[in-house]
């Protein structure tokens, strides 16, 4: 939470293919769309905008929310999407609060490193959106949530958080043979189409009968898939805690084991274009790396603490049965 969010983009785009596929729309229209499902210090979130923000996770669910059978599932996916946008009103009452705002250019300019990532035109760029049913107003207001929520956690949780010489060195010392120049490397994304095995290509991929590249451009349902997946240089001072804690515990040439993105399995490349011998890094060189990963877990207990303090103060009354 304490960097910029650096593949929201693609987190987004594959919930919503998802929810393309899965028909979960239906509950909107046959909702009881007038109820109240909670109010936030004096805010209301109605049935209304719970249903619409939870059709992703039913979609990713498999989820009939007019199934009786499957109403304790349901029940559950209301409940954790509830405690997101609860938590979201909370930041955006925070940030009020603190007199931090999100300007237009500054959501402009995260849609342009996106195109820039991914190597399109904005022509290309809103034409994949079109083709894919995103509203392009959907995400500049996920693109500045997000950045709201990053310049508060900024504020109120990266200041307290420190990572002290000793535990650098500490970590360097136990670590050194992993410290690699990660300047110019690149970001492969394999997201697995559901009616693939993805643990058979996954282990293909590990024994060298098949490439990364090659599995990217036969199984994957992410963007630029015909690149290999490739999602172009990694912004390390951009990357969300999740992904900053996968990629920099990777060597160059590694590919993760299969994990969940989005309710998708899932692999990432870690690269570099062309090849090359890779040179360790020394100590100093190798600092601001080793204060990105002890700075994580910290950073994730420090937001779990302030988040707590966030709910205690706060007026909740939430009307869900």
């Amino acid at each position: 939470m304490v960097k910029k969010l650096r593949f929201l983009f693609l987190a987004f785009w594959v919930a919503c293919v998802c929810v393309v596929g899965c028909g979960a729309s239906a509950t909107v229209r046959a909702a009881q769309l007038n109820k109240v499902a909670a109010v936030v210090n004096g805010q209301v979130i109605t049935m209304f905008d719970l249903q619409k923000e939870s059709l992703p996770e039913l979609a990713r669910a498999r989820l009939n929310p007019n199934d009786p059978a499957q109403a304790k599932a349901v029940d559950a996916v209301f409940r954790k999407v509830l405690d997101l946008m609860i938590m979201d009103i909370l930041i955006a009452q925070e940030a009020k609060r603190l007199k931090i705002a999100v300007s237009p250019g500054e959501v402009d300019n995260e849609l342009k490193r996106m195109m820039q990532a991914r190597r399109l035109t904005r022509e290309q760029f809103e034409a994949q959106l079109a083709q894919q049913k995103i509203p392009l107003a959907t995400i500049r207001a996920n693109i500045e949530k997000s950045l709201l929520r990053q310049k508060v956690m900024g504020m109120e949780v990266g200041r307290r958080v420190v990572v002290t010489p000793d535990e650098i060195k500490a970590y360097y010392e136990a670590h050194k043979d992993t410290m690699f120049d990660r300047n110019g490397l690149h970001m492969g994304v394999l997201v697995y189409a559901p009616n693939v095995n993805a643990a058979s290509i996954a282990a293909q991929i590990k024994s060298g009968k098949l490439t990364f590249e090659e599995a990217a451009a036969r199984y994957s349902i992410a963007p630029n898939k015909e690149k290999g997946g490739d999602m172009g240089p990694v912004e390390w001072d951009r990357l969300n805690p999740e992904w900053e804690g996968r990629l920099t515990r990777m060597k160059p040439g590694d590919v993760t084991e299969l994990f969940d993105l989005q309710g998708r399995k899932a692999q990432v490349h870690l690269f570099r274009p062309g090849g090359g011998a890779e040179k360790p890094l020394t100590l100093e060189q190798a600092t601001p790396q080793i204060d990105a990963i002890l700075r994580q877990p910290k950073a994730r207990d420090r937001f779990e603490d302030y988040s707590g303090q966030l709910r205690e103060k706060a007026v909740i009354d939430i009307r869900l049965k």
